[in-house]
């Protein structure tokens, strides 16, 4: 009998609304990704590094054609210059980045302040490494990080704090002025940072986003990890990466080589000449906001209420003016009898007494205006 490490953990409810979607014929308005294709040119790249022979293993650190693109875009936007040689690592998907450094930083008993709701792989990680998860709920309803209940939950045991900005699922951004809070709540403090900015490209009405990797003092502290699959389209080639500085990073390199060792070798070639095309990322805010906005303006008079959100490309609704059912009882019966599946917000917070369910808005338009029109029509559950 195996001693389990995560004994109250079960299957991803991302996997069981996804399931029950396909069992039902539901609109799969659950999981996070795109029902929609990649471009054609950055398949068409893919397939010709393959033809090219470039199939085997990559260094273990990623191709260099690929770190010094994402070097020199990330000067661009944020000022940071990030070494290719010592300062960034390719991995599979922005999860195992975020696994790798939560196992790097967190030896048994050390604490790591989560703000919930946080995505659902941090928790895990942390108790899989030994440590304690420390939550602190965000504020409701504009979902803003408590700095002084932060502040308050910090210990001699305080390793980590992980910042998620655009936030999945609330759709809240951070503002500079939260970073420079940071830098003054963790100066002198031997704590690291995770700034998981996967959404980094997904947000709207002319907001701006404040990358950690844009401070001085924190981007000494603070790994920043980021994924193609979010802004090309792909989640399915599982390529992301991590920031960090030389010393922090040779930490992680030594345990992301033995987790996972390389990573998709003609992939990380397709998004090296990729990324040359700046537009591919820039007007990657337009595109969703449009997408968003189909759904909010159908939305606006049904018995959902909600704040329309500033990132990613996820929207809560509260449906407390429609049933008192648990998140989980509402979820499966809009899936089961309307034929939308949603996600209920549970799975992201140790407690949640919340009425409030998350879509993805991540696709077609014309699946977003009926799925959007069968959930405008809900009255009574």
């Amino acid at each position: 009998m195996i001693n389990s490490k995560l004994p109250e953990v079960g299957t991803s409810i991302f996997a069981v609304m996804s399931k029950m979607a396909n069992e039902y014929g539901a609109i799969n308005l659950s999981q996070g990704f795109p029902d929609f294709n990649c471009s054609d040119e950055l398949i068409e790249l893919f397939h010709r590094y393959q033809k090219a022979g470039f199939n085997q293993y990559a260094p273990f650190a990623g191709i260099l054609k690929l770190r010094e693109a994402i070097s020199q875009k990330t000067k661009n936007l944020y000022g940071r210059f990030y070494n290719p040689d010592t300062e960034i690592t390719i991995t599979a998907g922005a999860t195992q980045a975020l696994y790798t450094v939560i196992t790097t930083v967190i030896n048994k008993d050390d604490e790591a302040i989560l703000l919930e709701p946080a995505y659902d792989s941090y928790a895990p990680a942390v108790i899989a490494s030994g440590g304690k998860p420390i939550f602190i709920p965000l504020t409701f309803p504009s979902y803003s990080i408590d700095w002084t209940k932060v502040n308050d939950a910090i210990s001699d045991r305080t390793k980590l704090i992980i910042i998620n900005s655009p936030h999945n699922p609330t759709g809240s951004v951070i503002s500079r002025s939260n970073i420079k809070i940071l830098e003054d709540l963790l100066r002198d403090k031997a704590i690291f940072v995770i700034s998981d900015e996967v959404y980094e490209h997904i947000v709207f009405d002319g907001l701006q986003h404040f990358s950690l990797a844009s401070s001085e003092e924190l981007s000494q502290k603070t790994f920043v990890i980021s994924s193609f699959g979010k802004t090309y389209h792909a989640t399915g080639w599982k390529v992301g990466y991590c920031l960090a500085a030389a010393p922090l990073m040779n930490e992680f390199r030594k345990l992301h080589q033995f987790i996972v060792f390389a990573v998709n070798t003609p992939a990380q070639y397709a998004y090296a000449d990729y990324l040359n095309e700046h537009k591919h990322y820039l007007e990657l805010n337009s595109f969703y906001q449009a997408k968003r906005d189909i759904v909010i303006e159908i939305l606006k008079n049904s018995n959902f209420n909600f704040t329309p959100c500033k990132g990613t490309y996820f929207q809560l609704l509260d449906y407390s003016s429609i049933s008192q059912m648990t998140d989980m009882e509402f979820s499966e019966q809009m899936t089961k009898k309307v034929g939308v599946a949603v996600i209920p917000l549970s799975p992201f917070m140790k407690s949640n007494n919340s009425k409030t369910i998350r879509i993805c808005f991540a696709k077609k338009d014309e699946v977003l205006i009926e799925a959007a029109n069968k959930l405008a029509n809900v009255t009574k559950v």
